[in-house]
């Protein structure tokens, strides 16, 4: 597999407290092994950055939810890289930052305010989570690139991968807990 630009960045979002509303801002810098800088989802886990597709964000607009880029807690939207295409594992590049997925969607604790507007909510389907394995600036409109394996250097925690093809049972399944 060769690597090559198949998306681009639409927004980057971060926010400093859990449970906040993340603030779209035009960069940010990835720390390796970290997150993004500032952000309050960074740390030394599995999930440091969050991606959601933009694709999936226009399913809730057109079920006349209001919502922007950031709206679902997502650090990095993307357009025209097909997400739910992507497996535990892989690596994209942005700007100058590598990312490993570590994740494909999440288990839903208790239900958002979207949920609550719309009946649903596409981020623990269809969001994915990645750790920072090579930091650096990453800006609105950078490509993302899906990189060729990097045979054997793959180093996900034990546990991160769940279920078929990486995707938790919550990600198989609509919120309704």
């Amino acid at each position: 597999m060769e690597a090559g630009p198949v998306g681009r960045v639409v927004a980057i979002s971060t926010s400093e407290k859990k449970g906040t509303p993340k603030t779209n801002v035009p960069s940010a810098r990835l720390v390796a092994e970290w997150g993004i800088e500032g952000d309050a989802h960074a740390g030394r886990w599995h999930r440091q950055v969050s991606l959601l597709a933009l694709e999936s964000i226009e399913k809730m607009r057109q079920r006349g939810v209001a919502v922007r880029p950031g709206a679902f807690a997502e650090n990095i939207t993307t357009e025209g890289i097909d997400l739910l295409e992507r497996q535990v594992g892989d690596h994209l590049a942005i700007g100058g930052a590598v990312l490993e997925i570590t994740q494909i969607g999440k288990e839903c604790h208790a239900r958002c305010a979207i949920f609550y507007r719309a009946g649903d909510c596409v981020m623990p389907r269809e969001g994915i989570f990645a750790r920072v394995i090579r930091g650096g600036e990453i800006r609105v409109g950078d490509a993302v690139t899906l990189l060729p394996a990097l045979g054997g250097q793959e180093s996900v925690p034990a546990g991160a991968k769940q279920g078929q093809q990486g995707r938790t049972a919550a990600a198989q399944r609509q919120c309704k807990e």
